[in-house]
């Protein structure tokens, strides 16, 4: 590994050494604003109740999984809406092999998928998540919704507007990329239902008696943001995507950075507490990270770590084929053509020996997964 910048002094083998230069530091929870918000809609229904009522259906590709990519084992494809809408884009995807030690949530096996907001109808809808039950393929979307109190302390709602590259679910939380921000920290036992928002899908807010959603009948409010700083002297690292090295003693919350030419391209460990999912925090109150790896490549969409090695996932625009790059740091080799065109986002399931990725561009949008072993 090719840390940038020094350990952090006190190392100890009870106490690892920590990298300076970058860290995130977690803001107070919005804990009045959620229970405000759910005194309006009622006890959150938590993800069993979404589970409950899954409304979209998703299908296996009609194309064979060879043809969308060399790698490819199984694709699946969006209902025609999702498919081809303009106004929002996948980004993330993580799975219940991340979020639960058994990698199944109540018997389901589960993915979760990001989506930003293009705005290209004029709204600015932020950001939402997607959970896809991968037995019957059925799914439902749920808004990020950012709560707050004006001066007056009446409760607002406000967007989630972050481009969400990456995801990772971990125990009950949802960790989502927030770029230059850090990343922002969700809870699926707040998720809350919206009754008859189906009617108003351009329309974000609390007008004292109904709250509208963009047309979500599920919400799911933001507890915190891991904000992200940097320390003199040192480039700021880009949050552009996140996944979770669960098989690491503690399990690790990987980041990595989207960028090019000349820009750095690296990949950052953060140690996760097993007994929170929440990142390791000093005596300053700052979560640095393990690592500060420069050994990526151009253009990165998203990473995993499996059989120890690296897997990055590299896109070539909406009409070539995507790339893997697999392999230890600053040796990653390519396989081409391995992926369909535009993909994000990768995620890793280990009792499968699997990646799934997912791919965003409108009338070319896949979920695939692939044979880990074919980037041995």
């Amino acid at each position: 590994m090719l840390p940038q910048g020094d350990p952090a002094p006190g190392a100890s083998p009870d106490r690892p050494a920590y990298v300076e230069g970058v860290h995130l530091q977690r803001t107070d929870e919005n804990v009045r604003e959620i229970a405000a918000l759910s005194a309006v809609l009622g006890e959150p229904t938590g993800l069993d109740g979404l589970m409950a009522d899954l409304k979209y259906q998703a299908r296996r590709s009609r194309l064979p999984a060879r043809l969308l990519g060399r790698a490819v084992s199984d694709a699946y494809t969006w209902n025609s809406y999702d498919q081809r809408d303009q106004n929002w884009y996948p980004q993330g995807v993580s799975t219940s092999a991340d979020a639960s030690d058994t990698e199944d949530i109540e018997g389901r096996k589960v993915l979760v998928t990001t989506w930003y907001s293009s705005g290209k109808d004029g709204v600015k809808r932020g950001s939402r998540v997607t959970f896809l039950d991968l037995e019957t393929l059925k799914y439902r979307h749920v808004l990020l919704v950012n709560p707050l109190f004006d001066k007056k302390g009446t409760l607002q709602l406000r967007p989630m507007n972050i481009h969400a590259g990456g995801i990772v679910w971990a125990g009950g939380y949802l960790h989502i990329a927030a770029t230059k921000r850090g990343f922002v920290t969700a809870r699926v036992d707040d998720i809350m239902r919206v009754i008859g928002d189906d009617d108003h899908p351009d329309e974000l807010g609390f007008d004292g008696q109904r709250v509208s959603s963009y047309g979500h009948r599920y919400v799911l409010p933001v507890r915190f943001t891991y904000k992200a700083f940097t320390d003199d002297g040192h480039e700021e690292l880009r949050y552009s995507f996140l996944s979770l090295d669960r098989r690491s003693d503690p399990p690790a919350l990987l980041a990595g950075e989207y960028n090019t030419g000349t820009s750095p391209n690296r990949l950052a460990r953060y140690q996760l507490d097993p007994a929170t999912w929440q990142l390791q925090t000093g005596d300053d109150g700052f979560s640095r990270p393990l690592e500060v790896d420069e050994g990526g490549v151009v253009q990165m969409q998203g990473a995993a770590l499996a059989g120890g090695r690296y897997h990055v996932t590299v896109s070539h625009g909406p009409f070539m084929p995507g790339t893997i790059y697999a392999g230890s740091s600053g040796k990653l080799k390519p396989k081409r053509l391995a992926l369909p065109m535009g993909p994000e986002d990768l995620a890793y399931w280990p009792s499968t020996d699997r990646l799934w990725s997912l791919t965003e561009h409108p009338r070319r949008r896949w979920i695939v997964s692939m044979k880990r072993s074919a980037f041995d």
